[in-house]
């Protein structure tokens, strides 16, 4: 997707993140000194391997993880340590979806309990929570009808277009995706994918789109920012990023990604295994 300029909606400031483990309390720094920008509108890819420090992000801007060190803006306001009510009213502009759509939503309530939920804990009546809900489940590409009805009666996918759903009911600006489609068949995927770009078209939401594989950004994000071990290793055009990467570490993430034809994926796997073997 081509890149353009945006006002700053989301801005990280050299921010660290520090967790403790162990009987002495030993310290592990999982963010070392990352810094972004979220325009209002854009989807940010944020790529990187299992504890490349990419959810550990994404958790930090929703509160969920301590900040050691650096700022987090929003909209002009440092929510670094927001805290009770502080944090409380920041989820009406600030959402997420995460990777399970099994484990994202509880079995004991039904579809219209879960998406009313946000509605009615934020003071919007029940009639006018109904409402709401039903207009967002045909937004997702759902029938009004399924409010009655559990999580455990749908399909991987309807399940994540219910998670997607639930974090729009309170029209937010900013929605971290958590591998939101990590989880599902490749055809469900492209489904949700596109459901994504029609959301942000239609809402103007801005997206943080967390993800270990530059195809899945390349699809939907505007720029992409590379982490390994906890810093950015690289940052560009989403186009650029994914399709020419310039670090060695974007490049192993590259050839790792799987392509349909046998020919070109026995040739990524020889320059992967080249590439990891130089990295060692």
């Amino acid at each position: 997707m081509a890149t353009e300029e945006r006002p700053d909606l989301l801005t990280v400031s050299d921010v660290c993140v520090d967790y403790t483990s162990g009987r002495r309390k030993q310290a592990f720094r999982a963010l070392k000194g990352v810094s972004l920008e979220i325009g209002a509108g854009e989807c940010l890819g944020l790529v990187g391997e299992s504890g490349s420090g990419k959810s550990t992000l994404g958790k930090a801007i929703l509160g969920l993880a301590p900040v050691a060190s650096g700022t987090i803006t929003f909209d002009g306001k440092d929510i670094t340590h927001a805290k009770g009510a502080e944090r409380r009213a920041l989820a009406s502009s600030i959402q997420v979806v995460f990777q399970d759509p099994y484990g994202s939503l509880d079995p004991q309530l039904t579809i219209g309990e879960i998406l009313a939920e946000p509605l009615t804990a934020a003071g919007t009546r029940r009639g006018a929570a109904r409402s709401a809900v039903g207009e967002m489940l045909e937004r997702v590409g759902l029938p009004g009808s399924v409010v009655d009805r559990y999580p455990s009666e749908f399909s991987g996918g309807q399940r994540q277009r219910i998670a997607i759903a639930r974090a729009l009911v309170r029209k937010p600006r900013l929605i971290v995706c958590d591998e939101p489609v990590s989880a599902l068949d490749l055809t469900t995927q492209a489904a949700i994918l596109d459901l994504f770009i029609s959301l942000q078209r239609d809402t103007g939401v801005s997206y943080l789109f967390v993800s270990h594989d530059l195809g899945v950004v390349r699809r939907i994000c505007h720029r992409v920012v590379v982490m390994y071990h906890g810093e950015i290793v690289e940052s560009g055009d989403g186009e650029a990023v994914t399709r020419d990467p310039q670090h060695p570490y974007s490049r192993r993430l590259l050839m790792a990604s799987p392509v349909a034809d046998p020919s070109r994926q026995a040739e990524r796997r020889v320059a992967w295994l080249r590439l990891k073997d130089q990295a060692a």
